[in-house]
This record gives structure tokens, C-alpha cells and sequence, in this order.
């Protein structure tokens, strides 16, 4: 189900769910913000929970469970050893992506952890369309080294491309070529690339690198954390998969590539996470390691009623009606927020809508983090938590100089189910008048940076006192105070 038309000719995205159960939420009003937001680093991941409005850091772990899923978690087998909860959801997975052997873990970075103990040397080559965080601080924690083989259609803003994640073929081939198939431990697709905007993979891409893959020798790895999004891109824009059943799209998925991951906080709206393959070898030095870092084969460090919820919400994730409520709603606040000249990341892609931070703060300089910067004024102005995707989401260079992102994102999640419509019309207002506003905006400056993964828990401040000057603004703007 996509927006459907009301008599007034407006497009309006419906939410194909109702609310049974609520949880009250807080707007504080903009003195105390401004406390919140100093007293965590200017860095929204260290903001506490009861202080913010809407939470749109991420959709990992944060997205509406069904009623079905929650009836699943009373039935769960808590048995250390061959808990039947595992073997539901091992059924579940084996019949969705037709492969033989699954691993359990408690999250999509634990996964990364395993793949990249058992594929990843020193100095060899991960090929991959576009790079996540965690999968690259693990690949170079091994020594390994990424190269990003993306699409140059990827790069830009604003686009009419449908599948901006798609692996460029010429620049594997090179690749390929000049490294040697022996010096690639991996070729790595993200199926909805975070960083760059949750933009989708064509399956005809998909089947383009595994013909490759398969003809080199060389392992081909699928993250399928973003796949929901990413089944929807290929029956709305992909028109030889318009009429198919989704079920055969992951199947075929699945006997395209040697090795799906997934975080379970994201596919199946549950925590955890899990690896599938048919390989029997990996499979064999993978499960070594399961018992070594994450827990017994039957349960791989989850709570087996998180699991008893995944195996439903994996089901789920084979609805229209359930994978359409993110892109839909992602979709309806990108064309408000473009009809209003605000710069966001197009065509719309899945996970949440991305603001273009180095146009929406022009004069902020990249050295002066202007991603992190928007992202601090959109919860001063807004009482919304965002996440930063540019420079400060990377890592310095071995030598300490900074390495710059090639986007300064500030990605507004939506997690599935979660948010109505009015909230996200209160979320274009509050963008509105921040852009209207946005010459007020300065740059920040790291205080505490750790070396690795700064992102969590690295703590900044202002460059001047724009904050204030933002805060005067909008309280006679809106008239707000204690």
C-alpha cells in the first residue's frame, strides 16, 4: 500500500495500522533543551531518553512491534541447549532466503565481528558499494582494507536514479583486476546504503556482481539489515518484479549471494541478529566462534522471546502493507520538505529522510562539522534527535588528519509504525523555520574524541554562542520559555 489519493487530490501516506498501546512523550520547552543538549556534548547519541520529543536517531531496536509478536514472546523455550525458539526461527529464515545453515547474534555488528574474523587479513581488499561504520572499524581492526565500488550517480544530492546503491561494474571488474581475485577477502552489497541516504540495490545489479563473484571465486556477502526497505524499491521501481510475490525476491536473494547478515533491530522489528549461509566450510569456522563471543548455538547472546518475536516479525517483513509504512512516510516528509526548498537526499530512499547539511549550512565550513551542527539545532529548535552521517561518523587517518565524509547527512530515522502524521508535519514546521533561520547555525569542535566509533560517545561544543542566539530567535519567533 503506497499514499492514497483523497478528494482533494492530495497524496496522503496512510498508515496501514492502528494504536493499541501508547507511550507518553515530552516536549521541553527550549531553555531546558538547550541544557540537554550542552550538558550531553552536542552529540545527540549522549542525550537521555525522557529528554527528547521524537527520536529519530535511528530505527535500530526502536521500531512498533505487532500484537503477534508480542503473543510469540509468551511462548518462548528458555533452554540453554536446543531451545525449540531457535529451530522456529531457524525454519523461518531457511524458508525465506533458501539457505542451509543459520548462526544467531545479538546484533548486526556481532555478525560483522564473526565475518571479518573468518574472511578479513591483513591488508586484503573489501570490496563493498558503500561503507557502514561497524563493518568498517571491524574490516580494519583485521588489517583488512574497504574500497567503496558505488555508483557515481551515489554522490549526488539530488538525482532521479532509483537504485543510487547500486555496485558500479566497471570499478569491480577493475578492481578485480588490478588487486587479483586472491587479495579480495570479500565483495560486501548493503542493501539500503545508510550513509549515503538508505538508497536501494537493483536486483539486476545483484545478479551482475554475483556473475562476477561466482566466476572469480570471490564471496559475496549481503547485509540484509535495511532489506524491508529495500523489497518495497524492487516492487515499486523495479518493474520485472513488479507483479512477483516477495518471497520468490528473497529467495532469489538468497541463491544469488554465499552469505547474508542481518541486525534483527532493524529486519523483523526484534534485537538481534543472525548469519545465513549455505557454504558448509564458512559455515563450520563461523560456528567456533559463536559459543567463543556470543553464547550457545541455540541462542548466540539473544533473549529467546526477542527471538520468538524475530521469527514473526521476518514473516511479517513479506507484507506489503508492513515493509511500505517507512518509505511512504520517509517519501511524504522529503517532498514537503523539497516543495519548501529545504535540501534533502533524492529520490527518497528507506530508513528515514537525510537532510544535506553542507547546503542547508552553507557557511559552515566541513572542518566545523556542519552534519553534527544541524543535528544539535534541529533538537534545540525541535526537541528532535537525529544522527549525524558525515565527518564526524568517519575516523581520522592513521596519520591523525581528519577524513572528511562525502556527505554531511543528518538522517531523521523513522522507525517502523512509530510516528503520525501530525508529528511528522510538526517535524517540517520546526525544519521550516530552522532553515529560514539557518544563518544563526555554527560550527562545533571535538572536547573528548575517542579513536574508534567517535560517533557514540565523543563529546564537542560550539564555536561561539549560536546556540544562544538560535534559542533567542525562536523564542520570539514562538513565544516559548519556562
Amino acid at each position: 500500500m503506497s499514499s492514497i489519493k483523497f478528494f482533494s487530490g492530495e497524496n496522503v501516506p496512510l498508515e496501514m495500522h492502528k494504536v493499541r498501546m501508547v507511550q507518553k512523550i515530552h516536549l521541553l520547552p527550549i531553555e531546558k533543551r538547550m541544557q540537554c543538549m550542552s550538558e550531553a556534548g552536542y552529540n545527540t547519541f549522549l542525550l537521555k531518553n525522557l529528554d527528547i520529543f521524537l527520536d529519530m536517531l535511528t530505527d535500530s531496536g526502536t521500531n512498533a512491534m505487532s500484537e503477534n509478536q508480542y503473543a510469540a514472546m509468551l511462548q518462548a523455550d528458555d533452554s540453554y541447549a536446543g531451545s525449540e525458539t531457535f529451530y522456529r526461527l531457524e525454519r523461518v529464515l531457511q524458508d525465506i532466503f533458501g539457505m542451509k545453515h543459520f548462526l544467531p547474534a545479538h546484533q548486526g555488528r556481532a555478525c560483522e565481528h564473526i565475518i571479518a574474523q573468518i574472511l578479513v587479513q591483513d591488508k586484503s581488499i573489501a570490496l563493498m558499494n558503500y561503507h557502514f561504520t561497524t563493518t568498517k572499524a571491524h574490516i580494519s581492526r583485521m588489517g583488512g582494507i574497504i574500497e567503496e565500488i558505488i555508483i557515481d550517480e551515489a554522490y549526488k544530492i539530488q538525482s532521479t536514479n532509483p537504485f543510487k546503491g547500486n555496485m558500479d561494474i566497471d570499478k569491480l571488474q577493475k578492481a578485480i583486476k588490478q588487486h587479483g581475485k586472491d587479495k579480495i577477502s570479500m565483495v560486501r552489497i548493503e542493501a539500503g546504503t545508510n550513509l549515503i541516504g538508505g538508497q536501494p540495490v537493483s536486483m539486476a545489479n545483484l545478479r551482475e556482481v554475483s556473475k562476477i563473484c561466482r566466476s572469480e571465486g570471490i564471496k559475496l556477502i549481503y547485509d540484509a539489515s535495511l532489506l524491508t526497505d529495500n523489497l518495497y524499491f524492487h516492487k515499486i521501481r523495479e518493474n520485472e518484479y513488479k507483479n512477483k510475490d516477495l518471497k520468490e525476491i528473497t529467495r532469489e536473494i538468497g541463491s544469488l549471494t554465499d552469505l547474508i547478515y542481518f541486525s534483527a533491530r532493524k529486519l523483523g522489528a526484534a534485537r538481534g541478529g543472525g548469519i545465513l549461509t549455505s557454504d558448509g566450510d564458512m559455515f563450520g569456522k563461523m560456528r567456533e566462534l559463536v559459543p567463543l563471543f556470543e553464547g550457545f548455538l541455540t541462542y548466540g547472546g539473544m533473549s529467546v522471546r526477542e527471538m520468538e518475536a524475530m521469527a514473526i516479525g521476518l514473516q511479517e517483513s513479506l507484507d506489503m502493507d508492513v515493509i511500505s509504512q517507512t518509505p511512504i512516510f520517509v517519501e511524504a516528509l522529503c517532498n514537503d520538505l523539497t516543495a519548501k526548498g529545504i535540501p534533502v537526499v533524492s529520490p527518497p530512499g528507506g530508513l528515514g529522510c537525510h537532510l544535506d547539511a553542507k547546503a542547508f549550512c552553507s557557511h559552515v565550513p566541513q572542518t566545523e562539522y556542519p552534519a553534527g551542527a544541524l543535528a544539535a539545532a534541529v533538537f534545540i529548535a525541535g526537541g528532535i534527535r537525529g544522527m549525524e552521517r558525515g565527518t564526524i561518523s568517519e575516523q581520522r587517518n592513521e596519520d591523525g588528519t581528519e577524513h572528511y565524509a562525502d556527505m554531511e547527512l543528518l538522517r531523521l530515522a523513522f522507525p517502523k509504525r512509530v510516528f503520525t502524521l501530525s508529528q511528522v508535519k510538526y517535524i517540517a514546521d520546526r525544519l521550516s523555520w530552522l532553515y529560514a533561520n539557518r544563518n544563526l547555525i555554527g560550527g562545533l569542535e571535538f572536547v573528548e574524541e575517542p579513536k574508534v566509533l567517535r560517533f557514540f560517545f565523543g563529546r564537542l561544543q560550539p564555536k561561539g554562542d549560536w546556540p544562544q542566539k538560535l534559542a533567542a530567535q525562536f523564542r520570539k519567533d514562538f513565544g516559548e520559555s519556562l
